[in-house]
């Protein structure tokens, strides 16, 4: 029997995990002293996550409206494909790396294009069957075959890690020209060592970091801290779930295609039939 999520209770997780601050948190807060609104909201319910140890692992949440929260999600992967392929340096790049800036970074992308067009949206949790109810119940084995492949929805941990990160962002109130310098920092992710032109991503990674750098410092009266926590937070993109947001935002949509061939098709199709093609592989019933 499915339940709705209720903010408080998906917002917070139940386990009361007690967290550790950052190195970069602490380093911080001693030189600076007083606490910001950020770091006062980072210690707040908005941002409290699970341990790896947390029951939440087990549980599944699906999209409330999945209707018109697919579209919007669809209209965010839309807009993230179109800026890697409009930025000239990216296609400077071999071939085989183009693939794997975009199959290792389209979900951390995907996550600052929802907090960048406000995506909010809300939950409701699966209540699958446990092992012992199973047994309890004498269930046979195809019936419990049955149970498992009929399974959805993504974690409810993975998908509090990307509500708080969302929450993050739009507590910086990050402006547009930010996001596009975050954007640049995370496509090229000089950490992919199997790129052929590793040296000239990583040059193409620091040129963004120093853009955005130089914009903080102009307007925002060189206030480096805040370059400090997007970059922070960049870090924490990092450990988004591709997987999660698949299951949550596309998984009713493009049932057991996966996104991946997806990407690839849409970064090489003509600009004026990309959201052709995109209505294309998805139902209409979502368009």
């Amino acid at each position: 029997m499915d339940s709705e999520v209720s903010a408080e209770k998906f917002e917070k997780c139940q386990c009361e995990t007690h967290h550790t601050k950052s190195i970069l948190y602490q380093i911080l807060n001693k030189e600076h002293g007083s606490e910001t609104k950020w770091h006062q909201q980072y210690r707040s319910h908005h941002c409290s996550t699970g341990s790896r140890g947390c029951s939440c692992m087990d549980r599944r949440v699906v999209l409330k409206t999945p209707e018109a929260t697919c579209r919007r999600a669809a209209e965010v992967l839309l807009k993230t494909l179109t800026f890697i392929r409009n930025l000239p340096s990216f296609h400077h790049v071999p071939w085989e790396d183009q693939v794997v800036l975009t199959e290792q970074n389209w979900a951390p992308l995907f996550v600052v294009g929802l907090a960048q067009e406000g995506v909010e949206f809300d939950l409701r949790e699966i209540s699958a069957p446990s092992l012992l109810k199973k047994i309890l119940l004498n269930q046979p084995l195809t019936a419990s075959k049955e149970l498992e492949s009929s399974s959805v929805g993504a974690s409810l941990e993975e998908v509090q890690k990307m509500k708080n990160l969302l929450w993050k962002f739009w507590d910086l109130d990050i402006s547009a020209k930010e996001y596009a310098y975050v954007k640049g920092i995370i496509l090229f992710n000089s950490g992919c060592h199997i790129l052929k032109c590793l040296p000239y991503v990583q040059m193409l990674q620091q040129e963004a970091q120093q853009a955005l750098m130089d914009f903080i410092s102009t307007m925002f009266n060189r206030n480096l801290d805040r370059f400090a926590w997007i970059l922070q937070l960049i870090a924490s993109l990092r450990d988004v779930d591709a997987e999660a947001i698949e299951e949550l935002f596309f998984r009713p949509i493009l049932g057991e295609a996966t996104l991946n061939v997806l990407h690839l098709e849409t970064l090489y199709i003509k600009p004026d039939s990309l959201w052709k093609h995109m209505t294309s592989v998805l139902p209409n019933t979502y368009f």
